[in-house]
């Protein structure tokens, strides 16, 4: 079984959360508010990404001699294990809440 790195789950999360994009037919219902839950889980994901690319900075710089307290590095691979089960459980709930819509009677 192969390990897969952080930062590639987290980059090809980012990348689906993109593919959401595109041209969308014309709504004739009411306007979306600002505040989508699309572009919300864009920005959890941008956010997620972020986080775990501190991570890897810090990570790099303590290793590479260039400075930096072991500290920090802690904190900020925790900070992005935590972001990142975060949106898993979101993910897993948006999953959940479209199979029970799914087998809903019509």
């Amino acid at each position: 079984m192969t390990t897969i790195p952080a930062s590639m789950a987290l980059n090809a999360y980012a990348r689906a959360a993109g593919m959401g994009g595109g041209a969308q037919a014309p709504q004739n219902g009411p306007k979306q508010a600002d505040g989508a839950f699309g572009d919300v889980l864009k920005q959890a994901m941008n956010q997620t990404v972020s986080t775990s690319k501190a991570g890897e900075t810090q990570m790099a710089a303590v290793t590479g001699g260039v400075g930096g307290n072991i500290v920090d590095v802690v904190t900020a691979v925790a900070e992005a294990e935590t972001t990142l089960q975060t949106v898993v459980t979101v993910r897993d709930k948006v999953i959940t809440a479209y199979q029970e819509i799914m087998r809903m009677p019509i």
